[in-house]
């Protein structure tokens, strides 16, 4: 069995040695890949949960999730409790045991037969992912359901705002989460992007690739995935060809706002 790891521990941190260390105590045989999102970004958590959940992959997998920013709740928390532990199970059958948080099951809530509460506990350690979740995780990776609680509605969980950045890739390309089919631009057209508070100019296209070197193009990238009705969704990406589209925009966080609108022609 194969298990993407996700949390937000940082790159290279050993809390994914620790986490993976007790996931092994009780799935010998599983292997572990880990992937490492920013502190606390339940968005860019929700984001790799579809990416890497909804297509082709090894027949068995699980994603075992931990992005927890312990913030439905402000108030002083006893015992360490922080937000619930659930289950799902996507179309294609792929499942996902992990926080629910923010906007971590955003991205797929449309795509899941199913999302249940587990029943373990939500306190008792500071490090629930290794102290506490790896029990239940690898009793449903074996076929065992008897932890799962109420099911829990996919209106209940935050819609995916349609307007942030998801991901800064190794290249500075910036990943956003606009439906390349909720643009309607003409091919090749001028459009001034703004990313938080910095404005550039970039042209319309449908690939990135098919604009000058030096030149920003918005633009249908690399990640998406088929939904349960036979769809695929692909979302816009900012790549500046040969430079770094992270940088023009003043290195921004993930989550910033990202708007255009179409230039008039000279």
């Amino acid at each position: 069995m194969l298990i993407n790891l996700i949390a937000d521990y940082g790159i290279g941190d050993p809390a994914f040695a620790e986490v993976s260390q007790r996931l092994n105590q009780k799935l010998p045989t599983a292997q572990i890949s880990c992937l490492s999102v920013p502190p606390f970004s339940t968005l860019a958590t929700g984001f790799w949960l579809a990416q890497l959940g909804l297509n082709p992959g090894a027949p068995e997998r699980l994603i075992f999730h931990n992005c927890a920013p312990r913030q439905d709740n402000l108030e002083a928390r006893p015992d360490n409790e922080g937000e619930g532990l659930t289950y799902v199970k996507l179309y294609n059958g792929v499942e996902l045991v992990g926080v629910l948080a923010g906007y971590t099951l955003s991205f797929i809530k449309s795509e899941a037969l199913q999302i249940n509460t587990i029943e373990v506990s939500r306190g008792g350690s500071q490090f629930r992912s290794r102290d506490v979740f790896p029990s239940a995780a690898a009793a449903i990776a074996n076929g065992d359901y008897s932890l799962l609680g109420d099911e829990i509605a996919p209106a209940q969980i935050p819609d995916l705002p349609t307007d942030r950045v998801a991901w800064i890739d190794g290249y500075g390309n910036l990943k956003t989460t606009i439906p390349a089919s909720s643009v309607n631009l003409p091919l090749s057209s001028k459009v001034a992007v703004r990313v938080g508070d910095v404005v550039s100019d970039a042209i319309y296209s449908d690939g990135s690739f098919r604009v000058p070197e030096g030149t920003l193009a918005f633009a249908p990238g690399s990640s998406g995935w088929q939904r349960k009705d036979g769809q695929r969704v692909t979302w816009m990406e900012l790549f500046l060809r040969g430079g770094n589209a992270w940088s023009r925009f003043g290195k921004p966080k993930l989550n910033r706002i990202v708007t255009y609108a179409q230039l008039e022609s000279l």
